[in-house]
């Protein structure tokens, strides 16, 4: 099992191991300064690597190319372009340039832009972003971007957490620097842990209100809660254990690291965490694992309830997000065998909890969606506090739920 594990994984993404394998010498140094270091990409680099990678999609039987964003929609948006290219004597070729890679012009006039532009200013742009690979999905080759107007707002919510992130990297090298380390880029991490739940679709479509709204509205108390809390940890049922597996497969395919599933506490509701990653990364493979989870519930007659609180007495579907900061070499985080004497660790967290005190009404607003604020407020965290849980002694991570 382990040697056919170790075959899927990545299996359908356009990786390193790929790009070092397939690509000339001097375009994958090329493209590696473009992903480490941010350094432009050159367009006659593009092609080379546009050409590979139709190559590699097509034989994993790709017929299509989308560039795959993240409007402010809370889903994700492709629009499909084949790579055929019919001839004058009416046969047909393969092509995708390092143009077609590199930037899209998608129509972004219907599209929520949280009143940055007038409607009838339709020209939206999506741009490559290299740190996240490219992947095959549904047989069209999926490419990660960023979704932008024309005159520079961001129109996705991947623009401000890149953007996030080199601020933070610029600051942190910054401060570094006074610790006598020069570093090209320190990274912020996460490891987002995904709560879900999974009903019978035949018990789904009786109720209108959780078809409509995504949870339940009206109703009695449910027969059995959570107040034993035997759900939790317990043995999965053979209909779930089939749609894990599944899920599992089709998530190593991707390259999403799936570590850990469990049944969670309430009932029907179950959990699964992945190692963690470069925080826009790890972006990509959460929405990516939400949508399996639909797809794939649906192939074993479930379906997959992601609203934060689909039921009103028991738990919701929730995300823990640990969140860390880091060099290629060290975790800023880490405090050390002597947390009290390590300056650079106290700096760093330090400067981590003056940032949430001083900025904790953004940090509260990028939260407040009506499902969310429905799930804080109902039995669970209170969404009016933000708190700090700094683990010295036994993680190297801050999580801030």
């Amino acid at each position: 099992m382990a040697a056919t594990v170790m075959e899927l994984y990545g299996s359908k993404v356009f990786n390193e191991h790929e790009m070092r394998e397939r690509l000339p010498s001097s375009t994958y140094k090329s493209l590696k300064a473009t992903i480490e270091k941010g350094q432009p990409l050159d367009l006659e680099v593009a092609n080379v690597v546009a050409s590979v990678m139709k190559r590699w999609a097509i034989e994993l039987g790709a017929t299509h190319y989308t560039h795959w964003f993240q409007p402010l929609t809370g889903i994700t948006s492709e629009k499909h372009d084949g790579f055929v290219s019919p001839q004058p004597d009416g046969t047909a070729i393969m092509e995708f340039s390092g143009k077609e890679l590199i930037k899209g012009e998608p129509d972004a006039s219907s599209f929520p832009s949280g009143g940055l532009r007038a409607t009838a200013e339709a020209r939206g742009y999506t741009a490559w972003d290299p740190t996240s690979y490219a992947f095959v999905k549904d047989d069209v080759l999926c490419i990660p971007t960023a979704f932008c107007s024309y005159t520079g707002e961001a129109l996705d919510k991947k623009t401000p957490l890149l953007r996030s992130m080199q601020a933070i990297s610029d600051q942190a090298c910054k401060v570094l620097h006074l610790f006598g380390k020069d570093v090209p880029r320190v990274a912020t991490t996460v490891g987002p842990e995904q709560e879900y739940f999974l009903v019978r679709k035949e018990d789904y479509e009786k109720r209108l209100d959780l078809v409509l709204t995504g949870r339940t509205l009206f109703g009695s108390a449910p027969s059995k809660g959570q107040e034993l809390e035997e759900h939790y940890f317990g043995t999965l049922r053979p209909i779930v254990s089939e749609f894990m597996k599944e899920l599992d497969e089709e998530l190593w395919k991707l390259g999403i690291p799936a570590k850990t599933k469990h049944n969670e506490v309430a009932p029907a509701q179950h959990e699964l965490a992945p190692i963690y990653d470069t925080t826009n990364v790890a972006i990509d493979h959460n929405l990516l694992t939400m949508e399996m989870m639909k797809k794939i519930a649906a192939k074993h007659g479930l379906v997959c309830l992601q609203h934060e609180k689909p039921f009103e007495g028991v738990n919701g579907s929730g995300k823990h997000n640990n969140w860390s900061i880091g060099t290629a070499d060290e975790n800023l985080l880490d405090p050390g065998d002597t947390p009290m004497e390590n300056l650079q660790f106290m700096v760093f967290l330090s400067a981590v909890i003056k940032a949430v005190d001083e900025y904790a009404d953004l940090l509260r607003t990028s939260v407040a969606t009506p499902g969310n604020d429905h799930r804080l407020g109902a039995n669970e965290a209170p969404p009016a506090i933000i708190s700090i849980v700094s683990r010295l002694w036994s993680m190297a991570t801050l999580v801030v739920s």
